[in-house]
């Protein structure tokens, strides 16, 4: 279990606890947050799950497939240095805290 941070675009918040083993993007619809769509389910392809994950961020993250690099150049919203595809972060208690800032548009 890992407890995640939502940061949406007009500042609230939302933590939730989300399972081992799920992901970012999955944790985000199992909880009913609003600002990821995941149109493709979580398969790395439709970049509708973007994030940027705090720029404060200190905990191990994967490290960034070729596959969701090439994504993330056709997102909706600009791409950033701290931009990652939800999906592809897997939820761990190494990751217990983790903030992600939601965009203002997935599509």
């Amino acid at each position: 279990m890992a407890k995640i941070t939502y940061r949406h675009p007009n500042g609230t918040e939302t933590v939730v606890d989300v399972p081992v083993p799920n992901t970012v993007m999955r944790g985000a619809k199992i909880n009913n947050i609003d600002g990821i769509e995941a149109q493709c389910g979580g398969s790395a392809q439709c970049g509708t799950c973007h994030v940027y994950v705090d720029e404060a961020n200190t905990l191990p993250l994967p490290a960034m497939h070729e596959s969701e690099d090439d994504v993330l150049y056709g997102t909706a919203a600009p791409r950033r240095a701290t931009s990652r595809l939800s999906c592809q972060l897997p939820v761990s208690a190494e990751i217990d805290g983790l903030v992600v800032h939601l965009p203002e548009t997935q599509s």
